[in-house]
């Protein structure tokens, strides 16, 4: 006997359909090793769900204007921001662990937003990337986005807006590399595009061509400056080694 997946979570979980749904539809639930990605497919009745729930949110910074804070994946920004109480002067992919910034006043949100948009900050990530990388990398390729209902869907394109990626080794684990990359522009997806774009995915990004099965996109924000002051946040165990 089979049934939709989102209904066999809601009774082993004894929750509502529509949490079960969400739960889903955030990427958090599992079979085995393998996540759970359509809320209405149909699964045998007696599958064993795993539920794995964002970590809690690390204070990193806090003052009059401005709060730092280390956003776990799988957690929403905007999530963040109801959490937190502040205002989102950027945004994090849900899967993208790492270094978000919020406003406490409406002033310095417009100040800290225009330093974003004249590029005036400097930002600094960390992936897992399938294949070897042995030097670095600078990649300049315009890239376009597009949104496909709630989705956002960027690629590389000659009538895009610049985007520069700088990719640099860390570390070699077998077929896969750590490296720790700048992006001197801001564009959605813009390292998981250009990472795709020379055959290097982000392990688990199977949305930009990620072979690999992973609990989430290997990709972590490591620090951001902005107005002369560097925020970093720590690694978590899975961006810090690759198993």
């Amino acid at each position: 006997m089979e049934d939709k997946a989102y209904k066999l979570l809601a009774n082993q979980l004894q929750i509502s359909n529509k949490k079960a749904k969400e739960l889903i539809d955030r990427g958090l639930v599992y079979v085995g090793d393998r996540k759970v990605k359509i809320a209405r497919a149909l699964m045998a009745n007696n599958t064993k769900f795993r539920v794995e729930m964002p970590n809690e949110i690390e204070m990193v910074y806090e003052d009059n204007n401005l709060i730092a804070i280390n956003k776990p994946a799988f957690l929403d920004s905007y999530e963040a921001e109801a959490i937190i109480k502040a205002k989102l002067i950027h945004r994090l992919d849900r899967e993208t662990s790492g270094i978000l910034l919020l406003a406490k006043n409406q002033e310095y949100l417009k100040k800290a937003i225009n330093e974003f948009k004249k590029q005036n900050i400097k930002k600094e990530y960390k992936a897992w990337v399938e294949g070897v990388i042995y030097e670095e990398i600078v990649i300049n390729k315009p890239i376009i986005t597009y949104k496909i209902g709630n989705r956002a869907i960027s690629k590389i394109d000659k009538k895009g807006k610049e985007a520069i990626t700088i990719v640099k080794p860390n570390l070699v684990q077998g077929k896969k590399s750590k490296v720790d990359i700048e992006i001197k522009t801001g564009r959605t997806h813009q390292i998981r595009v250009h990472l795709s774009s020379i055959k290097h995915p982000i392990v688990g990004d199977e949305q930009y061509g990620s072979v690999t099965k992973a609990k989430r996109v290997l990709l972590h924000a490591y620090s951001i400056e902005i107005f002369g002051k560097k925020f970093i946040a720590n690694e978590p165990k899975e961006i810090e080694k690759y198993k």
